[in-house]
């Protein structure tokens, strides 16, 4: 009898695993089938730095779709400049069935494919880097223009996004890191400087002073290097009136031009205005022309999603106490208020001016007094004065109304502010907002978080709160505090190398960087995670950037 019973428990016991096991092979079976039916989306970044790459596809992917992009050594660096025709051979391989060669487009797109997101300056000129170096004839770059109408037409049904930019005008030759001439380390301050009046005698007369300083700068800069740089700046002019057109003809679905390291008067603000007479009459919903570039990836991407499920976030801005809406952040020639309420619309949103109204609502923390520092700057600790306290407060009341709250850290560039973030911790906020960005540029921040902040509330808690921890070991861990000590101590590491290229210094730089995040993460982020199994690297081969993994 007892052997009976012990069977029939046991037959008992068997159905229920099998029921359970069934029920979850369903379950992970409608989860395949959920993200299969969001499908694909093909993404092109203008070069393979994590942020601009991995980083950004990454967010789409915790959304559920799959999210295609071309293998690293595709894509452009700060030592290769990229294969714009290798390029277009991937996109035709990963979005178009084979097809007999004397058939005429529609071509039929493989299964699946959503949307593409991709960047003119790697598919006209191998990169963001490419186009500023390159040696491509004029001829040959139109023809890679032509390709983008030719591929519409191949591709009538795929929505098409595309993102370029207005070369870039650093104000030093340190400033433009390895990413200009050679040429532009000597002379990049007084190429900047001309190229500010001659921006500006077309706004408004020169003083006499400034008349002179002009005649001077044109003797002192060399007419070699002026020559390459101006022609080279004049062929991007030219593409980019091209890419216009294309535009205006229907053959993109937005496209948006991006001036970064640029200033008020400037070469890039310069012909930003030429190319804004010539697109005139085209809308906001399908050109912009704005400060950035970066960030332009994460931006469209997220537009591409909010068209494809046909939502419109609506997003409403506060700013820190003083100058907020009104400043003009460094490598920015306009006021940031401009720049978000263009970010909001690239990323298919809406701006309002009720929070109430509102499905995200955006804090920016700005300086007072107007001023954009840098991350590495001495004052840059974890002493806080009334205008950190006074945003905290804010991200306080937002969070007790029940609103989703994403961060802009923007007081200072190329890393977090370190008192706001102390306080975020000590509050315990840094994992109750949707989203934080502090990195690089202030409009590279405002824009990327603008995009996870809209797509956070479509994730689940583990990816939101994974997107999180990325932005906080990179931004406020690496930028803000461990890329100082890093650089402080570079003297101490075996080898030949420097900050801007570490070489025979960067093993030992990675392992130094790996320990001292780890210890930041451990005194300063809440323990969800296994901070031991952090990793950083520097894939770009300079202290600028790493990529922070857990």
């Amino acid at each position: 009898m007892q052997a009976k019973f012990i069977r029939s428990l046991l037959a008992v016991s068997l159905c229920f695993s099998l029921l359970l096991t069934l029920l979850a092979g369903t379950a992970m079976a409608k989860k395949k089938e959920q993200s299969q039916e969001k499908g694909k989306i093909v993404f092109i970044p203008h070069d393979n730095r994590p942020i601009s790459d991995v980083e950004t596809a990454d967010t789409i992917r915790q959304l559920g779709y799959e999210v295609i992009v071309p293998p690293d050594e595709l894509l452009g660096s700060n030592s290769n400049l990229g294969d714009s025709d290798k390029l277009w051979q991937w996109l035709e391989d990963n979005t178009t069935l084979p097809h007999k060669p004397d058939k005429k487009p529609p071509y039929k797109p493989m299964p699946g494919i959503k949307a593409v997101v991709m960047s003119g300056d790697a598919m006209i000129y191998g990169s963001l880097v490419g186009s500023r170096k390159h040696h491509i004839p004029q001829k040959d770059l139109m023809s890679r223009v032509d390709r983008f109408k030719a591929f519409k037409q191949e591709h009538p049904k795929v929505p098409i996004y595309v993102f370029s930019s207005i070369m870039r005008t650093p104000r030093t030759g340190e400033a433009s890191g390895s990413e200009e001439p050679s040429y532009y380390f000597s002379y990049g301050t007084d190429i900047f400087r001309y190229t500010s009046l001659l921006d500006k005698q077309e706004i408004e007369p020169l003083t006499k002073r400034e008349q002179k300083e002009l005649d001077f700068l044109t003797e002192l800069i060399p007419q070699d290097a002026i020559s390459d740089w101006m022609s080279r700046r004049k062929k991007n002019l030219a593409v980019n009136k091209a890419m216009i057109d294309l535009a205006r003809e229907g053959s993109f679905s937005y496209f948006c031009l991006g001036r970064d390291d640029n200033a008020p008067y400037s070469q890039t603000h310069r012909e930003s205005r030429w190319l804004n007479e010539y697109a005139e009459g085209l809308g906001k919903t399908r050109f912009n022309n704005m400060a950035g570039i970066d960030e332009f990836g994460m931006l469209l991407l997220t537009r591409a999603v909010n068209d494809l499920e046909k939502k419109m976030p609506f997003v409403y801005v506060r700013y820190n106490m003083g100058q907020g809406p009104t400043v003009v952040p460094s490598y920015s020639d306009e006021a940031i208020d401009k720049t978000i309420r263009s970010h909001v619309i690239m990323a298919g949103g809406m701006y309002v001016t009720s929070p109430a109204r509102a499905d995200l609502v955006l804090l920016v923390n700005t300086n007072p007094n107007g001023t954009t520092y840098e991350a590495n700057d001495i004052d840059n600790t974890e002493k806080a004065d009334f205008s950190d306290r006074y945003f905290v407060n804010m991200v306080s009341e937002e969070l007790s109304s029940g609103r989703a709250v994403a961060i802009a850290d923007i007081a200072y560039a190329n890393g977090a502010d370190n008192a706001l973030m102390g306080l975020l911790r000590d509050k315990n906020f840094l994992f109750r907002i949707q989203a934080y960005s502090g990195w690089n540029t202030p409009t590279n921040s405002t824009g990327f978080v603008l995009g996870q902040g809209m797509l956070a509330s479509r994730m689940n808690e583990k990816s939101r709160q994974g997107l999180l921890l990325t932005r906080y070991l990179d931004d406020w861990g690496y930028q803000a505090n461990v890329r100082q000590n890093l650089a402080n101590a570079l003297g101490n590491f075996p080898g030949k190398g420097n900050g801007g290229a570490l070489n025979e210094k960067r093993p030992a730089v990675e392992r130094s960087a790996t320990l001292r995040l780890q210890t930041f993460a451990q005194y300063n982020i809440p323990a969800l995670w296994d901070f031991k199994h952090i990793k950083v690297t520097m894939p770009w081969n300079r202290l600028f950037e790493c990529y922070p993994r857990i």
